[in-house]
């Protein structure tokens, strides 16, 4: 089909490559969008179950380091020892490197399986990883030029992405936001609209419900004071999602330095998180933790949460667990507001969805996708607050951030291009 386009549709359009170019985009989003999407429906249906039965079955803890082993063999049986996660996602889109298609079921398993046991990890790294791999394969296929593969890619991020959150608005965002800071690629922006919508359209039509949350107490009306304490704590957001970045990167080296070997490794962060579970005595920081970011959400949360989510998960993927850390940067930041929140004057269920926002914007360095995430998550009322405090979250987080291979290409405080990775 993109062959008989590119063929034969210049006559048609008058020579004009806009119009040619529309149309093999509206193709290819659309496949795109459902191969990701069904892909994603079938990974949210296996992080579900894995949920489930880990909950059902508390036991499945104590697998957690032989989980870890086998997860580390299927990557060393692949010959992909060295995969970079959500990292190499984005030097295949900057750099048109090739995704294997390998990357898809490894994440896949690898994922459901740090679930299953245990582990403290999100899902969306994954999404990003499983929806770029199946994109950049099937971008092989339609014989797109270089420029065009990369595009491809970033259709599959913002449909896997899509498929397992339900924000489709927010997905293409990211997707064009997270690779190069600073500067997005707008000639991607109808394929990945399409494939997000086309994903999160088939979610949504198997029964997955969007992920939204009711929030309390939020301001009817920009308030002046409401807006400086607003502001303050973006302020505290942006030192936490520094801490959080910095957290994770230590203890991965830490973890490298002190045991060389992988499967020992895994095998020791598995039994560590076993440890430190039975020690905080309940399994609220095991998995996502969804359900803890829904009940900080309603005003309800541990103020030692945000700080043991940071633990947990740092000490799950630096061990090679695979995962996301979207999520519990969700889980720290939700937390943390339902806390602080209400010591600076604010209300805890309004603080833990702008703690929320705010955290997942210092760590991604992604200010529009968070503002346009919030959105779609709590609704436009109070959109004033969500766009304040990620502002100053990502302007006072520094070039700290989740993937190291993200580029920064101008100064968060001054107009001026630095084209520098993130730490």
């Amino acid at each position: 089909m993109i062959r008989f386009l590119r063929k034969n549709m210049s006559d048609i359009a008058g020579g004009g490559n806009a119009f040619l170019s529309f149309i093999l985009w509206v193709i290819a989003g659309c496949i795109i969008g459902v191969a990701v999407g069904l892909a994603g429906i079938a990974f949210h249906w296996a992080l579900e179950w894995a949920t489930i039965f880990r909950t059902e079955h508390p036991w499945t803890l104590w697998l957690l380091p032989l989980g870890g082993i086998a997860i580390v063999l299927a990557y060393r049986l692949e010959h992909m020892e060295n995969d970079r996660g959500t990292n190499f996602i984005l030097v295949a889109v900057r750099s048109n490197e090739a995704v294997s298609l390998r990357t898809a079921p490894l994440i896949f398993f690898s994922t459901v399986a740090t679930h299953l046991f245990g582990g403290s990890a999100g899902r969306e790294g994954a999404a990003l990883q499983l929806g770029g791999s199946i994109a950049s394969r099937l971008g092989g296929t339609m014989e797109l030029n270089e420029k065009e593969k990369r595009i491809i890619t970033m259709c599959g991020m913002a449909a896997g992405f899509s498929a397992l959150f339900g924000t489709p608005l927010a997905s293409v965002v990211f997707s064009m936001e997270v690779i190069t800071v600073g500067v997005m690629h707008y000639s991607a922006i109808v394929p990945c609209t399409i494939s997000a919508l086309v994903a999160a359209g088939l979610s949504k039509g198997v029964g997955i419900v969007p992920t939204a949350f009711a929030v309390a107490d939020i301001p009817e009306k920009m308030l002046l004071e409401t807006g400086w304490r607003a502001g303050i704590f973006g302020v505290f957001c942006a030192l936490l999602s520094m801490v959080f970045c910095i957290l994770l990167e230590k203890t991965s080296a830490q973890y490298r330095k002190v045991f060389q070997n992988p499967f020992l490794r895994v095998c020791v962060g598995g039994c560590i998180i076993i440890l430190l579970t039975y020690l905080v005595g309940c399994r609220d920081y095991n998995g996502a933790g969804m359900d803890v970011i829904g009940r900080a959400i309603e005003g309800n949360a541990k103020a030692e949460a945000f700080l043991l989510k940071m633990i947990f998960t740092a000490l799950t993927l630096g061990a090679g667990y695979k995962g996301g850390e979207i999520v519990p940067s969700f889980f720290v930041g939700a937390t943390f507001g339902c806390v602080v929140g209400p010591l600076l004057g604010l209300p805890a269920s309004f603080a833990a969805s702008l703690g929320m926002m705010a955290v997942f914007c210092g760590v991604t360095n992604c200010p529009m996708a968070s503002i346009i995430l919030s959105i779609e998550l709590f609704g436009f009322q109070g959109a004033g607050y969500y766009a304040l405090c990620c502002a100053i979250s990502y302007m006072l987080s520094g070039y700290y951030g989740l993937y190291s291979e993200q580029k920064i290409m101008y100064s968060k405080v001054q107009p001026e291009f630095i084209n520098r990775n993130v730490h």
